[in-house]
């Protein structure tokens, strides 16, 4: 806690010499807001309920990457040729940015979201799911999916193929060898890359959320506020997106010790 507290006390003294609000607001008046999650800012809803659907947003695309990017990690890392067709193709999209993005996305889906996909004009489902903008979840889609595909390829390529040659040896079949001996010695790399993937897909939320069409999410809401000039609801949402996704990371350390602590002793 001393890193935190000191730079509270920093906070404190620089708010107090600068004395302008917008520059730098006070510390008690960002911890009021954190401490009343529930309450109307400015009139966009509460913070709790803009996490929410940042929150929901941001696990539709990550889970999207997973469900595209392991699989497709493990063809490449553990077939040659499929690797050798697939990489160099991969690698020309990898260096773009997600931001880079927003132009052509907007043009492929402009302000279409799961509302528009299953016909939904009113009822309370619709403002639900219109929140869902397909060219938001592709934003995060984007930004989770090469640590994902990376650390796969890693993982699997890196599994000592002693244990899977012994497998077959001992009349594994395919699917067994992959069921019992691939997959379990690469799913730390993997849940390595689970848990990269995840911190870029919350990074990647505030820019998804600056696209048009958005009204709600904890991005929209520092977005607004700033153009308010009201500084201690923007810090307020970026100490909520820290804590979230600090949270989500801990749920993966714990996780990764709890389950591969064998990895530390087969080094």
């Amino acid at each position: 806690m001393i890193v935190p507290v000191l730079l509270i006390l920093i906070w404190i003294y620089a708010a107090w010499n600068i004395g302008n609000q917008v520059i730098l607001p006070k510390v008690d008046s960002v911890v009021a807001l954190l401490l009343h999650p529930t309450e109307n800012l400015i009139s966009m809803g509460s913070l709790s309920s803009n996490v929410a659907v940042s929150l929901v947003r941001v696990i539709m695309g990550y889970l999207l990457a997973a469900a595209l990017g392991i699989p497709l990690g493990i063809l490449m890392g553990y077939y040659g040729l499929a690797f050798r067709l697939m990489n160099t193709f991969l690698n020309l999209f990898r260096p773009i940015p997600p931001l880079a993005w927003v132009p052509l996305v907007m043009a492929w889906f402009g302000i279409a979201s799961m509302a528009t996909a299953l016909g939904l004009e009113t009822g309370r489902l619709y403002v639900y799911l219109n929140n869902l903008k397909f060219s938001m979840i592709f934003i995060i889609f984007i930004g989770g999916f090469y640590p994902i595909l990376s650390s796969s390829i890693h993982g699997v390529m890196n599994v000592n193929r002693t244990l899977v040659d012994s497998a077959r040896v001992l009349g594994a079949s395919e699917y067994q060898v992959f069921r019992k001996v691939l997959i379990p010695a690469a799913m730390p790399s993997i849940i390595n890359g689970l848990r990269i993937g995840l911190g870029i897909s919350w990074m990647c939320l505030v820019s998804a959320e600056m696209l048009p069409g958005s009204i709600s999410g904890v991005g929209y809401l520092i977005t607004h506020a700033y153009t308010l000039a009201s500084t201690d609801i923007v810090i307020a949402g970026m100490v909520s997106i820290g804590l979230v996704g600090a949270a989500m990371d801990r749920v993966f350390h714990y996780f990764e010790v709890r389950k591969y602590s064998w990895q530390r002793l087969a080094k």
